[in-house]
């Protein structure tokens, strides 16, 4: 049985799962499976269905617990797509925590990794949940972010892992 046969085999369980039913508990073994195999396109989408799904934490939310168990690099990465996303205005909107993360920037446009460990998972939210409102394709932009850190992905849990495996199910057609 060849690569492709045996990811078909693994996706084919989650094809018709709707992230409401129970989780496999294999999940995770499974989604490193298909991770090392799949396009990181095919993670995004899988992705982007986990944190649009009504069966999920809200994407801000979700976006905190992966920042948290990021590393320098990566937080400074989300942050600075969720700055870029939330426009000019995105640091006034948040009120006194805006002010903070305008005293870490300085000045500067981008985030350093050193810069970026100072900021909170709460914060993260915060950001996420105004970014999103001024760019709706911040869904994707993470998902297309994180694609490219699977183990991060799997911090999000089993009923995330299972509409991420049920999309990347879909776009494989198995």
């Amino acid at each position: 049985m060849g690569l492709f046969d045996q990811l078909s085999s693994v996706l084919q369980q989650y094809a018709n799962s709707t992230g409401t039913g129970q989780v496999n508990p294999q999940v995770g073994e499974h989604f490193d499976q298909v991770a090392q195999a799949a396009p990181s396109s095919t993670l995004a989408e899988g992705l982007a269905a986990a944190f649009r799904s009504n069966n999920t934490p809200a994407f801000g939310q979700m976006l905190g617990g992966m920042f948290s168990q990021s590393n320098g690099e990566q937080k400074a990465g989300i942050l600075n797509q969720l700055l870029a996303s939330g426009g000019p205005g995105l640091l006034s909107q948040l009120g006194g925590a805006g002010g903070g993360l305008a005293a870490l920037l300085g000045g500067a446009s981008q985030l350093t990794a050193q810069q970026a460990s100072q900021v909170s998972p709460e914060m993260v939210q915060q950001l996420a949940a105004h970014a999103e409102k001024s760019d709706p394709s911040l869904i994707d932009k993470a998902s297309a972010f994180y694609s490219q850190h699977p183990a991060l992905i799997k911090t999000l849990g089993g009923a995330a892992l299972t509409i991420a495996m049920a999309k990347m199910a879909q776009r494989t057609n198995v």
